[in-house]
Parts: C-alpha cells; sequence; structure tokens
C-alpha cells in the first residue's frame, strides 16, 4: 500500500492544470468521493491493526498535500487567466457598436393595416398557402372558364391540376365561414401567389390582406363607411378616395378603391400610370351564392368582403416607387426603416 501512495503522491506533485478541463480532471482524479484518495482510504480496513495508526497518518498527510496542490493549481490558474486579460483586452478603448435591426417594410404595413381593423372588431384568421381548387375557386363562384384558372395566373402543383399555390387569401375566408356562424367579422393577411411577370408594379409572389363581414341587415354603406376609415387613417385626413365599379366573381354589386397618389401628389408617375390616381382594394357585397356554398342562408345574412396588397399599400405610405425594392434584402434600402415600429 505504501507503493501506491508513493506512486500517487509523485503524480499530485507533477500534475499540471493550464485549463478548467484538466482542473477538473484532477479533483475527480484524486479527491473526489471516487477518487484514488477515497480508493486508498476504503483499503486501510484491510491493513493490520498494528499498522494502522501509521498508515492512516501516511493518507491523511496525503489528502492534505492533495487538497494543497488543488488550490494551488486554482490560483495558477486564475492568475494566469487575469494575466491574459490584462495584457490583451485595453479596457479604454470604446465598446464595440452594434446596430439594431428592424421589421421589414412590409411587416410593419402589415401590423399597421391589422391595428386599424381590429380597432374595428376584426380579428385574424389565417390558413394554408397550397389550396385545393374548392377553396381557391369554386367556393368563390369561380366560373369552370374563368381566366384565373388559366395557368397564365395560377401556379398549379404538378400532378395535382385541382392543388394550387392560393392566388388570394379569400380562400382563407371561406374556411372561416365553413366553421363559423355569422356574425364573422375576420381579416386574412398572407402571402400570394401568381404566375405574373417582374416589374417596378407586378411581382409572382406577394402580400394581400382581406377583409369579410357576414351579418344580418350589412349593406354597401358599411363597406364604404369602412374602408373610408381605413384609408384615412393610413393615409391621412387629406387623402382623397374614389369607388370604381368593378367586377369580381365572389362580390356583387363589386367596386374598385381608388386613392389620391401621394407620390406624385397627383401630378402623375409610374406608380399611378400618370393618372394621379392609384387602386388599393378590390371590394363588393359578398354574392348569395358564396354565402350558400359555405351552409349561410343568404336570405337572412349579408356581408361585404375587399383585398388589398400590402406591397402596393407600403409603396404609397413610405413613397416607395419600385416593388422590387421588397425582395432584393438591399441592406441600404432597408436600414432606412430602422425606426419603423413594427
Amino acid at each position: 500500500m505504501k507503493e501506491q501512495v508513493e506512486k500517487i503522491k509523485k503524480e499530485i506533485d507533477t500534475y499540471k492544470a493550464e485549463s478548467q478541463e484538466k482542473l477538473e480532471e484532477y479533483r475527480l482524479r484524486f479527491i473526489s468521493k471516487k477518487g484514488k484518495l477515497s480508493t486508498l482510504f476504503n483499503e486501510l480496513k484491510n491493513v493490520p491493526s498494528e499498522g494502522k495508526r501509521e498508515m492512516g497518518q501516511v493518507l491523511n498527510e496525503l489528502k492534505n498535500s492533495a487538497k494543497a496542490k488543488f488550490q494551488q493549481l486554482i490560483e495558477n490558474l486564475e492568475e494566469k487567466e487575469n494575466s491574459f486579460g490584462t495584457s490583451s483586452i485595453d479596457l479604454t478603448l470604446p465598446s464595440s457598436y452594434y446596430t439594431l435591426g428592424s421589421a421589414h417594410p412590409i411587416t410593419s404595413t402589415r401590423n399597421r393595416i391589422v391595428s386599424i381593423f381590429e380597432k374595428l372588431g376584426f380579428n385574424v384568421s389565417e390558413g394554408p398557402e397550397i389550396e385545393d381548387d374548392w377553396h381557391n375557386f369554386t367556393a368563390l363562384n369561380f366560373p369552370p372558364n374563368h381566366p384565373a384558372r388559366e395557368m397564365q395566373d395560377t401556379f398549379f402543383i404538378e400532378k395535382e391540376p385541382d392543388i394550387t399555390l392560393r392566388t388570394h387569401t379569400s380562400s382563407v375566408q371561406v374556411r372561416v365561414m365553413e366553421n363559423q356562424k355569422p356574425p364573422i367579422r375576420t381579416l386574412s393577411p398572407g402571402r400570394v401567389f401568381r404566375n405574373e411577370a417582374i416589374s417596378a408594379r407586378a411581382h409572382c409572389v406577394f402580400h394581400q390582406v382581406e377583409g369579410l363581414y357576414v351579418d344580418k341587415n350589412v349593406s354597401f354603406v358599411d363597406l364604404k363607411q369602412t374602408l373610408y376609415y381605413f384609408a384615412q387613417e393610413m393615409f391621412g385626413k387629406d387623402t382623397k378616395i374614389r369607388y370604381r365599379p368593378s367586377y369580381f366573381p365572389f362580390t356583387e354589386p363589386s367596386a374598385e378603391i381608388d386613392i389620391s397618389c401621394n407620390i406624385c401628389k397627383g401630378d402623375g408617375c409610374n406608380i399611378c400610370k400618370y393618372s394621379g390616381w392609384v387602386e388599393i382594394a378590390g371590394s363588393g357585397m359578398v354574392d348569395p351564392n358564396v354565402l350558400a356554398n359555405c351552409n349561410i342562408d343568404p336570405e337572412e345574412y349579408t356581408g361585404f368582403a375587399f383585398g388589398m396588397g400590402i406591397e402596393r399599400i407600403t409603396m404609397l405610405k413610405y413613397q416607395i416607387n419600385d416593388l422590387r425594392l421588397f425582395t432584393e434584402n438591399d441592406i441600404r434600402f432597408l436600414k432606412q426603416f430602422r425606426t419603423v415600429s413594427s
């Protein structure tokens, strides 16, 4: 046993710890409950009675020596780390400048639109981006031969002719009406996909927000006042608004909403096509066929719906003249919105 003690004593004396890992390795090897010293103390019971006292003293000395060595290793390591820190770090230097990110302008505009309509009692509904024909077209009163069903407008999933990337978030409204009884007042923001050429005014991937209100005695006046309130809140009290008759398969009557172009102030630019007016939304009274398709009695309930492109609203709000800037990830462009609240 004395040979074991001498061997361990030599290991302790020559041990070096240049890192926290080595320091922990020393503790586990020698002075932990399962270390070599504990093993020696357990073997003390096998020593003859006449030699136990002497061997006990030897083991105690070894234990104290091991603990003293451990403390010395700790101090040496701390001294080394402090010395390294003092020589390599100049505490008088200014701190590093870290720039904060910001919400993307599309996100900021989406949140602003939602907050405006939430004041009118609208909640937010979301749905899948990959849709079936029923929710994307048929339930919304699109005839089988409607141009929007053609390949030049819609992305169809290969080998699945009835599965598409949604072309509008109206599909979410269908899902809401199928699963909820009136009154319904919901807003459906999200990303949509159309097979269109990319330009300053159009993109094949963009964002929409669509609203739906279904209840008893809902009229076109309610629609006009709702969108009038939105335009005034979003673009300012001086914004001029006009309604133009239009056609959508899922609304009747239908109207498009224009506001005075706040980029050129009505003088004419490429965004307003030099007319002084910019379309911001399509709208109308929900077609009775759509209500019936969603198991809502059109004799008892009426409703209105509207939809707008978030990119278009953002361009007008922040006077941006090229829609492609939103997807190019140009840090010089995005830095301009650092102070924009999300």
